[in-house]
């Protein structure tokens, strides 16, 4: 099955109107919006409309849609008022995703703040996400998508292995996948770029958590060197991943099927050029 790929669209003035013009500009095979504020706390209510519109078109044209959720999210923060704001905004995507047709909700794994120690702030986790995975109950609701980071301060989750314990938190939920971003999983360490680097990462991320857990993957190189600890995303074959190794991600078996999401810098010229070098790299990928 081949890997769609597309890019996160901006939506400002119509999820369909917007969002679906933009990635039609791309040649965007799958999407990825915003539903809030991703620096706010807002839970706005959406359009019915435009959620209709964007639901039925995606269909048609078979785009799968995802939601990335606010980055303000913590559930590993040592303020109660953080982790109830963590609770309602990240209901709100999960609701707000399965309005609008999106398949996952990706949210990032957060850290443990105020010094306290990271088995603390997984059992806070648990108390506080495993509830909404628990609220999943339909057909057509979407699935929690982790994201791990590129490593910064005292993060949850950066490595594949980190992957484990926060799955164990979470009871291996049957609603709970990966996305895998490509420029936080090099920054965080993982040398993707050496003989069978990809395949290597991609191997010990199955190991961690099991097949079919992948569910995204977020495409971007890296301004930064390898376990640079930082999130800087770069044009496709532009940074120090450099093109080859997502060539080999299209071979990999755990990515099979798996769309590709890019969040490069450069505008939509950038963005049509990187999902057309995506496309390139898919073509000639042996499988």
């Amino acid at each position: 099955m081949r890997n769609p790929i597309g890019g996160h669209v901006p939506v400002a003035g119509g999820l369909a109107k917007v969002g679906l013009g933009y990635a039609r500009e791309l040649a965007a095979e799958t999407v990825q919006v915003f539903v809030a504020n991703p620096r706010g706390w807002a839970t706005p209510p959406g359009n019915p409309a435009q959620d209709e519109l964007f639901r039925s078109e995606c269909a048609a044209q078979s785009v799968p849609a995802y939601v990335h959720a606010p980055y303000l999210i913590n559930f590993g923060s040592h303020t109660e008022a953080t982790v109830e704001r963590s609770v309602l905004s990240l209901r709100h995507s999960l609701r707000r995703a399965r309005e609008i047709g999106a398949l996952g909700v990706v949210v990032h794994t957060g850290s443990a703040t105020g010094g306290r120690p990271r088995a603390e702030a997984l059992a806070q986790v648990r108390t506080h996400m495993l509830p909404l995975l628990d609220e999943l109950t339909h057909d057509d609701d979407p699935f929690l998508l982790l994201e791990s980071t590129a490593g910064q301060g005292s993060s949850l989750c950066s490595r594949t292995w980190d992957f484990g314990p926060y799955f164990e938190a979470l009871d291996f939920h049957p609603r709970l996948g990966v996305c895998l971003d490509t420029c936080h999983i090099y920054a965080a360490g993982h040398d993707l770029t050496g003989p069978a680097g990809m395949r290597d990462t991609l191997d010990l991320l199955v190991d961690t958590v099991g097949e079919g857990r992948l569910k995204l993957i977020h495409a971007n190189d890296s301004k930064d060197v390898v376990g640079a600890h930082k999130d800087r995303h770069e044009n496709i074959g532009a940074g120090h991943i450099g093109a080859e190794p997502f060539r080999e991600l299209f071979s990999h078996p755990a990515a099979e099927g798996v769309p590709l999401i890019i969040e490069t810098p450069g505008g939509k010229d950038g963005h049509a050029a990187d999902v057309a070098r995506l496309k390139e790299l898919r073509g000639s990928a042996s499988g």
